[in-house]
């Protein structure tokens, strides 16, 4: 609910700070004192249309904020919130609206700014406004199945008809995939095991084109290896005609080296680096000589090489940028096949798990729609007795109830699934009234504003009072249009529906006022030359002169008559009379 609302520089009102309770809450003052720009600053906290105009004279911008208790919605606005990434510390929640002369508006959310369409949809929550009708969640078509299905107590039956729903849509979105597949298997059938066959019958190993490259390349160049093999063993082996081999020359370092430590014993580490030279020389001479010997000039194995070379090449370009590619391709073609081959089983099992859940959403969905119409004419009559009470006797309420158009699914294999429901069950639902007499039944959406419009949503509410999750509702006039009698008896209906909801009301109606939890009086003052809006909470004697404002001159006639609708209205509701007249 509303707790405390902060209005500065809006319209003609300079600065008000408003504490708000529970159960129902009075607006009273003369005409053009300011008591629907207070309702104007609440609609701009929930996402309803303001502009600069509104912006009080000689001021930049005009500011608006609520505070919120939010403990009946919490679920509501927290899944709101954690989309927006918007933190939540408590139960209580504060809108806020600045509006700047050049036009541009920014909302806030505990403080940070987020988009204006984002302060609507948890304004809608918060607070139905009766007065402007964008807000008034009766009039949306979209919320009177789920008004319906919780006057009914059916929503533990809907929740297991959507867990069901929810099934078969997938179960048929799977088909028609199945479906389209199917059509593209032939193509692609032929393709893909070519495509396989290709790469399996080449026998792809990792690696394998590294080694088939060096090959190659010692293949393609034996001769000039064989020359550089043979001029290095020249060299370490051999020697020249005039010039011993390097390992020649350093068996005679190592000889005289030995001589040097039998000599200077100190010197022994240069013995042993020669002799470890010595026998690198002969293994490197021996690895050198065994290389050579496995040189062969073999034309027949180059054009092999070159060919597998140019066999792996061939499928990089076409499955993969290199063997491992190519492989994984094979694999994901492989899986793919194998998927085919499976399609007409388990397009046979989907058939038969959607038959399963037609058959379970008719049998929950016929006892949701019976329970729904059975609750629609209880709820028909009690909101007809409501109007009755309201003196609207010739008015007619009705639930209408409207089939879902049939839903076709795909048939090209011969099967035909023709159904008439959807997520909610197999029928929409609208509220129709026909206000007068040979009117015809028309939505809510569609009936004339004003008093009759009030009275026929305080119907509404009332029969709703238990299952309408909208914490706070705001009427601006109800009384438009009625008398006093009538008055009276709407006081006592929003009283009551104000033990379920905060509920705020303006009036010019003292009988109606009478039933105020709290009582708050807009008054229109010129300071200065400027028009100021201000607001006094009523209690006591103050309250029955304001009523007896209301009724005419303050007399003590009037006087006396305020008492007696303050004293009628607290017996009625069980009150304790606070306050007393004096002549």
């Amino acid at each position: 609910m509303l707790t405390e609302l902060h209005i500065k520089d809006f319209a003609i009102i300079e600065e008000l700070h408003i504490q708000f309770g529970h159960g129902l809450i009075i607006f009273t003052g003369e005409t053009g004192a300011g008591k629907s720009i207070i309702l104007d600053a609440v609609e701009a906290i929930i996402g309803g249309r303001v502009d600069s105009s509104l912006i009080r004279a000689n001021t930049d911008s005009a500011y608006i904020e609520g505070h919120f208790s939010i403990h009946e919605t919490l679920n509501l606005i927290r899944s709101i919130l954690q989309r927006e990434e918007l933190e939540l510390d408590s139960d209580f929640l504060i809108l806020s609206r600045e509006i700047k002369l050049n036009g541009r508006n920014i909302a806030r959310v505990n403080g940070k700014v987020v988009a204006l369409g984002v302060l609507k949809e948890i304004g809608e929550i918060l607070i139905d406004l009766h007065g402007q009708s964008e807000h008034l969640s009766l009039l949306r078509y979209s919320e009177h199945l789920p008004l319906l299905d919780r006057y009914a107590n059916t929503t533990s039956l809907l929740a297991t008809y959507q867990t069901v729903y929810q099934s078969y849509k997938h179960n048929i979105q799977t088909l028609k995939k199945m479906r389209k597949e199917k059509e593209n298997y032939l193509r692609r059938f032929d393709l893909l095991t070519f495509q396989i066959q290709e790469i399996q019958s080449a026998n792809l190993k990792v690696g394998e084109d590294k080694e088939l490259k060096i090959e190659r390349d010692r293949l393609a160049n034996a001769e000039g290896i064989a020359s550089i093999i043979q001029e290095v063993l020249q060299f370490l082996d051999e020697g020249y005609q005039d010039t011993p081999s390097i390992i020649d020359l350093m068996g005679q370092v190592v000889h005289a080296l030995s001589k040097l430590n039998r000599i200077d014993p100190s010197k022994a580490q240069l013995y042993n680096e020669s002799e470890t030279i010595f026998d690198n020389l002969n293994d490197l001479s021996k690895n050198v000589r065994m290389y050579f010997e496995d040189i062969e000039f073999n034309p027949k194995r180059l054009t092999q090489t070159e060919e597998r070379l140019e066999l792996i090449h061939n499928l990089q370009k076409k499955y993969g940028k290199s063997i491992e590619e190519t492989l994984t391709h094979a694999e994901k073609i492989s899986s793919e096949l194998e998927k085919m081959a499976h399609t007409e089983e388990q397009t046979i099992e989907l058939k038969e798990q959607i038959q399963r859940n037609i058959q379970q959403l008719l049998e929950v969905g016929n006892e949701l729609s019976s329970n729904r119409k059975s609750s629609a004419l209880a709820l028909a009559q009690k909101v007809q007795s409501e109007l009755d009470e309201l003196k609207m006797s010739g008015a007619l309420f009705e639930v209408a109830f409207r089939s879902y158009k049939k839903e076709q699914i795909d048939k090209s294999d011969g099967e035909d699934f023709d159904i008439r429901f959807g997520e909610n069950g197999f029928e929409e639902v609208e509220f129709l009234i026909a206000p007068n007499p040979g009117e015809g039944l028309k939505p809510l959406i569609k009936i004339a504003s004003g008093g009759e419009t009030s009275r026929i949503m305080l119907a509404l509410k009332n029969v709703l009072a238990n299952v309408d999750q909208v914490p706070t509702l705001i009427f601006d006039e109800i009384d438009q249009g009625i008398g006093g009698r009538v008055g009276s008896i709407v006081g006592k209906k929003i009283w009551e529906l104000g033990k379920k909801h905060q509920v705020m009301c303006i009036t010019h109606l003292p009988q109606l006022a009478a039933y105020g939890d709290q009582h708050f009086q807009v008054q229109k003052t010129i300071i200065d030359g400027r028009t100021l809006t201000n607001l006094n909470q009523l209690a006591g004697e103050e309250r029955i002169i304001e009523l007896a404002q209301m009724l005419g001159e303050v007399s003590d006639g009037t006087l006396r008559s305020a008492f007696e609708l303050l004293q009628a209205a607290n017996q009625t509701t069980s009150k304790k009379t606070n306050a007393e007249y004096h002549l």
